[in-house]
């Protein structure tokens, strides 16, 4: 069990059943009141986020995830299939879970599964990953103030603005956080 004020970014809890990560802390402290600690989480179960506030001395289950690195193999339509490169043991996560992280795996990317008492919360991508652009207008000459972008469409079937220097045929990085271009690779 821990305080609620000694909640930092980062860590991850148990609050009446659900199971969140601490996004962002705010203690305030008024003159005869106890401290309130509003904190910013995201339920890892569901996915949303939002705000919660507790008085000091309220306590929490204080927990550590399990985190796997696994290798992306394939999409078999309802689920994707990632293996453990130590043990060659599979697991299918469902895609209905992997909205967002779909775009940027297109095969044996190596990720990070987290889970918790053997059940899969989700998948932590790397920071930046190279992807092939497969359909792309070719750039026009023109005005080049204002850093112009073209939509380029990427293996994974993701769109992204490039600038118009990119060509098709070329492999550009792309946040994973954003999914925004952010160079060539």
């Amino acid at each position: 069990m821990i305080n609620v004020t000694e909640l930092r970014p980062g860590n991850y809890f148990i609050d009446e059943g659900n199971l969140y990560q601490v996004l962002d802390i705010l203690l305030n402290k008024t003159a005869m009141r106890k401290m309130v600690a509003k904190v910013k989480v995201k339920n890892l179960r569901t996915g949303t986020i939002n705000e919660i506030a507790r008085n000091s001395g309220y306590l929490v289950d204080n927990v550590r995830l399990d985190k796997r690195q696994m290798q992306f193999l394939y999409d078999n339509g309802d689920f994707s299939v990632f293996m453990d490169q130590d043990n060659y043991e599979q697991i299918e996560i469902p895609n209905s879970h992997l909205t967002w992280e779909k775009q940027f795996l297109k095969g044996e990317e190596v990720v990070e599964i987290i889970s918790y008492e053997g059940e899969i919360l989700g998948v932590n991508l790397p920071a930046k990953v190279p992807l092939k652009i497969v359909e792309c207008d070719p750039g026009i000459r023109g005005d080049t103030v204002n850093k112009p972008t073209k939509p380029a469409t990427l293996e994974t079937g993701l769109v992204v603005k490039v600038p118009l220097f990119i060509e098709e045929g070329e492999v550009v990085l792309v946040r994973t956080d954003t999914g925004e271009y952010d160079g060539r690779a």
